[in-house]
């Protein structure tokens, strides 16, 4: 079904015009279609926005806050759209706020290792530049090449160094806001120690652009490890692969990722581009180690023995930077290679306690199977955070309702084991009908009534996270 949407009138469009510039109102037909998907597959169903605003400055974002806010004109905040749940989709028509022209590295402080950014600055180009001076910024969407800092935030971003390094989550430490009203607010500030009142920054962090739109960002750094070393250790049995993980915690040891790909998914991979996995294995775990050099030598010949302990049969250890960036390569392209299986590729993003992993892998293929789906699983293994990517063509009618189906099971499935929807991807538009059974009414009733605190009108990406409860 298509989304409800409003006509802005004439005069609304000329005063955005105004404020942002008319080559910056987007309006033609052609020009307005692709904002009406993310990343995320959605079918046939299209959700067209009524204007594309792209803003130089906050000044132009409070000002065409205002007059949304005054007319109840739907405002959905978007970055470079890379989400996989539906999150930037406008689905009540109004205005899609586009954040890339507000894109500067205002400040990187070596001193207090922390850097202040702009909305728009693309998250590899953030890395690149810290690294220039010694610093890290360990968050790493796999989408970082083109995904953005005010993106990955609304939607607190993950990525494989979680295990070791948390999420984007863990690296805020201020930020600037704009209201529904076009009202600015700062939360926390450039203190690593912050208790003074309500942590609004973190609930911010995660909220999905419908509390408030960011328009600045104070961020954590750490030092630059010294050296990296990535391993592939590859199982028979995806058990294996887990007790390996087990070992390793179990031994004290943390490295930077540990991340699994099943057999489905390597195979895929392999399919599209030659990388070296073992398609013939059900499982490898790709990990990384990194730190001084010294440590990170004795840290990678302990997960060595411990991984052949366990039943690895085989493991690879880059050699150089080179064959570093291979074995990331073949782990980051994994969705891609699945998404040139069928026409429309879904991920998911459950989260279980480590030690059900198995149990999950197992509910994924049975699931699967029950429904004639194709699926390809990896994640991150070392924190309970399974992808299983599904391969299917939503034009198809009935797939797309076995895939619904498999889908809710799912959820199911995670909730059943003591694990809970989305560790990184968030929750948009496609897991808000899940959400009632996650948290509970009372738990539902609470965010709504903050929702309503910063957005009174309902104007902020509108039906999305719990909206549809």
């Amino acid at each position: 079904m298509q989304g409800q949407k409003m006509i802005l009138q004439n005069s609304v469009i000329d005063k955005f015009r105004a404020i942002a510039g008319p080559e910056f109102v987007l309006t033609d037909y052609e020009d307005r279609y692709c904002y009406a998907y993310d990343a995320t597959a959605i079918g046939e169903e299209l959700y067209l926005p009524d204007a594309v605003i792209l803003p130089e400055n906050k000044g132009q974002i409070s000002e065409i806050l205002k007059i949304a806010n005054e007319n109840s004109i739907p405002v959905v905040t978007r970055g470079a759209g890379t989400n996989l749940v539906g999150a930037c989709i406008p689905l009540k028509g109004g205005i899609v706020l586009h954040t890339s022209r507000i894109n500067r590295i205002l400040d990187i402080d070596k001193n207090n290792l922390l850097c202040t950014v702009e909305p728009g600055v693309v998250v590899e180009k953030l890395q690149q530049e810290v690294e220039k001076q010694g610093l890290f910024y360990p968050p790493d969407p796999a989408s970082l090449k083109v995904s953005t800092v005010g993106g990955s935030i609304a939607q607190s971003s993950g990525g494989p160094r979680g295990f070791k390094y948390g999420t984007t989550r863990d690296y805020v430490l201020g930020l600037e806001i704009m209201l529904a009203d076009g009202t600015i607010v700062k939360t926390g500030g450039k203190t690593v120690k912050n208790v003074t009142g309500y942590n609004l920054t973190q609930l911010l962090v995660g909220s999905e652009g419908t509390l408030g739109i960011i328009t600045e960002a104070t961020l954590r750094l750490i030092p630059l490890p010294e050296q990296r070393q990535v391993l592939l250790a590859c199982f028979k049995e995806i058990d294996q692969a887990v007790n390996a993980v087990t070992g390793i915690i179990s031994a004290k040891i943390t490295p930077s990722t540990l991340d699994i790909m099943d057999k489905n998914t390597m195979q895929t991979i392999e399919k599209f581009h030659k990388t070296g996995l073992p398609t013939d294995m059900d499982a490898v775990l790709v990990l990384e180690v990194d730190g001084f050099k010294e440590s990170v030598q004795v840290q990678t010949e302990q997960i060595i023995n411990i991984c052949r302990e366990l039943g690895a049969k085989n493991i690879r250890a880059s050699q150089n930077r080179q064959e570093t960036d291979e074995i990331w390569f073949a782990r980051r392209s994994a969705f891609g290679a699945v998404a040139r299986l069928r026409p429309n590729v879904l991920t998911e993003d459950a989260v279980v306690p480590r030690d059900k992993i198995p149990d999950m892998v197992r509910e994924i293929r049975r699931i699967a199977d029950k429904y004639s789906l194709t699926v390809c699983i990896m994640g991150h293994i070392g924190d309970g955070n399974i992808h299983p990517n599904f391969s299917l063509d939503l034009r198809n009618e009935d797939e797309a309702r076995r895939f619904e189906k498999a889908a809710a099971e799912l959820f199911e499935s995670a909730l059943e084991l003591g694990g809970t929807l989305s560790g990184e991807h968030g929750i948009g538009y496609f897991k808000s009908p899940f959400m009632l059974k996650a948290l509970g009414r009372r738990n539902i009733e609470l965010m709504k009534s903050i929702k309503n605190i910063f957005d009174p009108n309902g104007i902020l990406n509108p039906d999305k996270v719990f909206e549809r409860i």
